[in-house]
């Protein structure tokens, strides 16, 4: 990668890149490895590691380039950030405090003082959601049960109903979403995880009505597609 960004030798894209610029192919290959995971592909999990691997390589490199830190730096980083959370593996201590709280004495030490610091702004919409709300409930802030939520989450939808604006649709919308987040999470499920598996069930579905209906889907009613719809469930 040093000869890659070399300004005189090396190749006229790697030169140029940036933090900004590379971040979403580092977002991208984090994907590929959790679709190579989820397809069970050891081959390809280890090509998509690789891809990964690079990122961290690309990011050091550029942070070098501009005197910040080194890959050296980042592997040392890890390391003592692995000791520290593990104290009863590599310290005296018989057993570990809790990773949370760990993490959340590292957050007063550094000035991070809220618990909700340290929640990535680049986090699928969901999947931030649904830490947000978690950490919000470590410090006693949440519903004791799942009725108030449920009826906070008809509450919302009732508010998207009686939205006039554009803008106050969006909102409700939005507060909608974050409230079925936090139903998901009152069940213990994984938000993120479930609605992608929804959206694959929709596709699977949804292809098996493209190829069992001889017509155009546009010229046909409602009904006739609901129809199709029901069949293409009871069949996968």
């Amino acid at each position: 990668m040093r000869r890659l960004r070399d300004p005189d030798t090396g190749c006229e894209w790697d030169t140029v890149q940036t933090f900004e610029t590379i971040a979403p192919y580092t977002i991208e290959e984090a994907y590929e490895v959790a679709d190579a995971i989820t397809r069970k592909d050891m081959d390809a999990l280890k090509d998509e590691l690789g891809d990964l691997l690079l990122q961290v390589v690309f990011h050091s490199q550029i942070a070098s380039d501009k005197g910040h830190f080194s890959f050296e730096d980042v592997v040392h980083a890890i390391c003592e950030k692995m000791i520290r959370r593990h104290p009863h593996i590599f310290g005296e201590k018989q057993e570990s405090p809790g990773w949370e709280e760990i993490k959340a004495a590292e957050r007063i030490e550094t000035g991070n003082s809220s618990a909700l610091d340290g929640v990535a702004l680049a986090l699928p919409a969901l999947l931030r959601a649904q830490k947000i709300q978690k950490r919000a409930a470590r410090v006693g802030f949440d519903w004791p049960d799942k009725a108030p939520v449920k009826a906070k989450l008809l509450e919302e939808l009732d508010e998207v109903e009686q939205a006039k604006s554009e803008d106050e649709i969006h909102e409700e919308i939005g507060d909608l979403l974050f409230s079925a987040v936090n139903l998901a999470r009152h069940y213990r499920v994984d938000a993120e995880q479930a609605l992608t598996e929804a959206t694959e069930k929709f596709s699977q579905r949804f292809r098996k009505v493209e190829k069992s209906v001889s017509q155009d889907m546009n010229d046909m009613s409602i009904d006739e597609l609901e129809e199709e719809w029901q069949r293409a469930k009871t069949s996968l």
